[in-house]
């Protein structure tokens, strides 16, 4: 899921944009938790790309503040619903209190088997696919073990329609959902349609269905 419309949520409403955020980390737990329920075994969420750090420096130290707070108050629930948390994108430019945390709810929550959580900071599918690269993957296979698993339905909130690197790789097949609700407003029944238009889909793959008579013969 790409997490957008926060800022200018709280913005059409005076506020400021960290509020936005504020409840944007409270719709992570409502989606979180709404996930096994839903089917949903892996849930991929796109928190801060690496195009991020363009924005202003007290945005992003709020961004971080909020995250360190999410960790540090969900991680026994999180272990709790057999929740495995993981981080995917850089590390080496956040701040080393959040990095140990980040490593911290990985290692507490390794067990979970419920729901693989996967949340993306500084992260540029771009980037990853180059690391990929350079560190050997030179076939589908290989990639594929060093970015993740293949996407099937990437959802996107706020009306926007692009993939902003997110998981270029692993969307090579997916199906979208572009939703209008902001992020914060999202509710488990937007995505329970979303998921049930999904699974209506027609998924070829480049092939050719074919009808029972056609498979008979």
């Amino acid at each position: 899921m790409i997490m957008d419309g926060n800022g200018r949520w709280a913005q059409a409403r005076g506020w400021p944009r960290l509020a936005g955020h504020r409840a944007g980390a409270e719709t992570v737990r409502r989606m979180v938790e709404a996930a096994p329920g839903l089917g949903i075994g892996t849930l991929t969420l796109y928190a801060f790309s690496s195009d991020n750090w363009k924005r202003p420096q007290d945005e992003i130290a709020g961004l971080f503040r909020l995250f360190a707070r999410y960790l540090k108050q969900e991680a026994a629930k999180l272990a709790e619903q057999g929740v495995r948390f993981e981080m995917i994108g850089r590390r080496d430019r956040l701040p080393g209190p959040l990095v140990s945390l980040v490593e911290e709810t990985e290692s507490f929550t390794q067990a979970g088997t419920r729901l693989h959580l996967r949340v993306a900071v500084d992260y540029s599918s771009r980037d990853a696919i180059l690391r990929a690269v350079e560190a050997g993957a030179c076939d589908r296979e290989s990639m594929q073990a060093h970015l993740g698993p293949d996407v099937d339905l990437l959802i996107r909130t706020s009306g926007e329609q692009r993939l902003s690197d997110f998981l270029l790789w692993e969307c090579a097949y997916a199906e979208f959902s572009f939703l209008d609700v902001a992020w914060p407003e999202l509710t488990e029944t937007e995505v329970r349609e979303a998921l049930e238009d999904f699974r209506s889909r027609d998924r070829r793959y480049g092939g050719v269905k074919l009808s029972r008579v056609q498979a008979l013969r």
